[in-house]
């Protein structure tokens, strides 16, 4: 028998695994599925959250006197493992009741209802009483901050969203905080989020099996304004939204639901529904030209030119770097996000053109991502306290407001967007997805660089979901380095050879989130599962296949914009309107 494989026995039931495996594990190749609550298997990050600290995991191991958290344990040779004994079952029950002492029962009103694990796992396990709850509750506080909220009533220590802040993200933002009663997941010294070098990413609400982190809700907020005749509210939709929207009516992962998703806002009342790809397609133009003239100086001989460019299209990126590399504020781009740019052209040009004025006019933004929300509170991005974005919804608020409309999505045709702010490149729709900025990219730049036509506009080299992936690419002779990172855990080892001189790039695309935009932390749950994030992606390779353009710089209303009001990218014009600048936000 190979020395690396062992034999066991779970519920009569004989297995071979690799050495290493725990029970869990084990059990669920057979097909077994033992309940679970502070586990989970971030797949595609290759980290485990299994602090064992909830036991409700437990199993009986012949031989043993306690019962064993399957999520610790690993398999021996021999072992015999028992998982739905009576004593297992009295067991589990209990130790949920024992969770439910110090939970509060306010689940009607709870933003993670009928999407709670504890609440799955108690009717699982049969509580139909809670006979612990007489005692006093740990006196817990509650936060509420421009993406994230954190009811701490209400957490179950499983310390998920500490695993993927300090292992996945290299964050750093939360922790345990106190001791016995009073302990609590907080950042340092039990500050609030916005005082500590979170991020806003979101993955650490995308892993709370409770409503202890949750999203900001602007949902109400939102039918205030459309009931509103005093106001034009429009919205504009990122590209990955319509790759995963469709998961939250019972369609497949990758399913793209573009038209549908069109249909589905104006059914809500927007007054015009445009595409915040229209905005990718502008941000190349701006970022591309970036690139562009970092490159030409350099190969001049211009010694202060700072390389490698990164890309700044991600605001939970932005924040990390402002926070963790604050020496480094002259590297990024200065190109805004497609959101912001998008709100910027909004309130500008195309408010003027249509003669609303700016203080009547609401843009709403559909985010995958949570930072999001965050990014449209920044001071930089508001003319006389009015911003840009006025506010941004996640994937999955969208979803909650469509059935809350009672709106038959699975049931609608397909609808165009609004022009001229809808019209976008099939580069504009691949920013979702990692290595999508980076080819956007490459495609305008080869072109403009080379001054000949790219006959293949497919760079296969920077796709994938590696966690940093490098390519050369060839620019008549020059060879053009490029980087792409994705997770905040890679984008630090990057930035960390730079800052210490090992740079072996021209220009680096990062995004926070695992798979970028897809896997953002406004997105339909996914747990970092690898297929899911990859049928995501190739529904927006798809989609980028069927627009009749796939070149940010042909596209025509992008081309009227410049013609008609920035004049050329870099412009005066379109520094004020379309950059912006960062700040040392590094915590002593």
């Amino acid at each position: 028998m190979d020395s690396q494989q062992i034999t066991l026995q779970i519920d009569h039931h004989y297995i071979t695994v690799p050495q290493g495996t725990t029970i869990l594990e084990a059990a669920q190749k057979i097909g077994i599925d033992i309940p679970t609550l502070c586990h989970i298997d971030l797949k595609g990050t290759c980290v485990k959250n299994r602090p064992a600290s909830c036991r409700v995991c437990v199993v009986e191991v012949e031989g043993r006197k306690n019962l064993a958290p399957a999520c610790a344990t690993q398999c021996t040779e021999g072992m015999k493992v028992r998982t739905s004994t009576l004593r297992v079952m009295n067991s589990r029950k209990v130790l949920v009741e024992l969770i439910l002492s110090d939970h509060p029962n306010d689940c009607l009103t709870c933003p993670k209802c009928n999407n709670c694990e504890l609440q799955t796992l108690a009717r699982r396990v049969n509580v139909d009483k809670t006979p612990f709850n007489e005692g006093e509750h740990a006196p817990r506080k509650k936060e509420v901050s421009p993406s994230i909220v954190r009811s701490m009533d209400k957490c179950i220590y499983c310390r998920r969203c500490e695993t993927v802040c300090n292992e996945v993200q290299t964050v750093g933002a939360l922790g345990a905080v106190s001791r016995g009663f009073h302990t609590t997941i907080a950042p340092a010294f039990e500050s609030l989020l916005t005082q500590s070098e979170c991020t806003y990413c979101g993955q650490c609400v995308a892993v709370c099996p409770v409503g202890a982190l949750t999203e900001r809700d602007y949902t109400n907020r939102l039918i205030n304004d459309l009931e509103d005749p005093e106001k034009v509210v429009i919205v504009q939709t990122a590209p990955a939204v319509r790759a995963a929207l469709g998961e939250e009516f019972g369609l497949q992962p990758g399913t793209l639901v573009t038209g549908k998703m069109v249909y589905a806002l104006r059914e809500l009342g927007f007054d015009y529904v445009f595409d915040t790809d229209f905005a990718a397609d502008l941000t190349i133009m701006e970022e591309g030209a970036e690139i562009l003239n970092r490159l030409r100086r350099y190969l001049d001989g211009d010694k202060s030119v700072r390389l490698p460019i990164l890309t700044s299209c991600c605001p939970a990126w932005v924040n990390f770097f402002e926070h963790h590399f604050p020496d480094m504020l002259d590297i990024p781009s200065t190109a805004r996000s497609p959101q912001q740019m998008f709100g910027s052209i909004a309130k500008t040009f195309w408010a003027e053109k249509m003669g609303i004025p700016r203080e009547k006019l609401v843009v709403v933004s559909i985010m995958p991502c949570l930072a999001k929300k965050y990014e449209c509170s920044r001071d930089e991005f508001k003319t006389d306290g009015n911003p840009d974005v006025d506010y941004s919804l996640s994937t999955r608020e969208l979803a909650r407001l469509i059935k809350r409309a009672n709106i038959g999505f699975t049931l609608l045709t397909d609808k165009e967007f609004d022009m001229p702010m809808g019209a976008s490149t099939g580069a504009g729709v691949i920013f979702g997805a990692t290595g999508g900025v980076m080819e956007a990219a490459l495609r305008s730049v080869y072109e403009i660089y080379t001054g000949e036509q790219l006959r293949n506009v497919n760079f296969e080299q920077v796709r994938g979901l590696a966690g940093v992936r490098r390519a050369t690419i060839d620019l008549n002779g020059f060879e053009l380095k490029v980087g792409i990172a994705h997770g905040l855990g890679n984008a630090r080892h990057l930035l960390e050879d730079i800052r210490a001189g090992r740079n072996q790039y021209h220009v680096i695309e990062i995004m926070a989130c695992p798979g970028g935009c897809i896997g953002g932390g406004g997105q339909p749950l996914h747990h970092g599962n690898s297929e899911v994030l990859y049928a995501r992606a190739n529904a927006l390779y798809r989609e980028d296949t069927m627009k009749p353009k796939r070149k940010s710089h042909e596209n025509a209303y992008i081309q009227s914009l410049y013609a008609d009001y920035l004049g050329q990218p870099l412009s005066e014009t379109a520094h004020h309107l379309l950059h912006t600048h960062y700040f040392n936000k590094s915590i002593d």
